[in-house]
């Protein structure tokens, strides 16, 4: 099992924009990845977070759980977004933390079982950006693993 130090060092080497923006592996368990980012590299005009800067976290987020559950399984696969529906709820002016719970294990068992006979399988995950304990955004996404 990847320990959260590990799993920074796998973002920081294989998606450099990670080391721009700051990106931080807070928590990493097999329920629940958490990963952060100061507001300094990511603010707009408005001295708020830019948006482009809170989906990146928030997909790496969800990119992140999955590479996880894939290592802890001993599989390797490209992990991608496909398909992404965002709702920008409140502006973030502070850290940015990125928060993906993986509360139904019983899908993620179909998502490995489908993709060890396919080698190919697509999972839907929510991660939320959460600012001073209110849910600031909310990414629904569709990630496809393939070999």
């Amino acid at each position: 099992m990847h320990s959260c130090f590990e799993l920074q060092n796998i973002l920081h080497t294989e998606i450099p924009l990670t080391r721009q923006i700051g990106i931080q592996v807070e928590h990493c368990e097999n329920d629940r990845i958490v990963l952060t980012a100061p507001i300094e590299p990511n603010t707009n005009h408005k001295c708020t977070a830019f948006g482009g800067s809170l989906y990146s976290v928030a997909v790496l987020t969800g990119w992140s759980m999955l590479h996880h559950h894939m290592q802890q399984q001993q599989l390797d696969g490209h992990i991608v977004i496909q398909h992404s529906e965002v709702d920008y709820k409140l502006p973030v002016d502070g850290k940015i933390i990125a928060e993906c719970v993986m509360d139904t294990p019983e899908i993620l068992d179909k998502f490995l079982k489908t993709y060890k006979r396919k080698g190919r399988a697509r999972i839907n995950l929510q991660v939320n950006i959460v600012f001073e304990n209110t849910i600031a955004m909310t990414l629904k996404g569709q990630y496809v693993v393939h070999q």
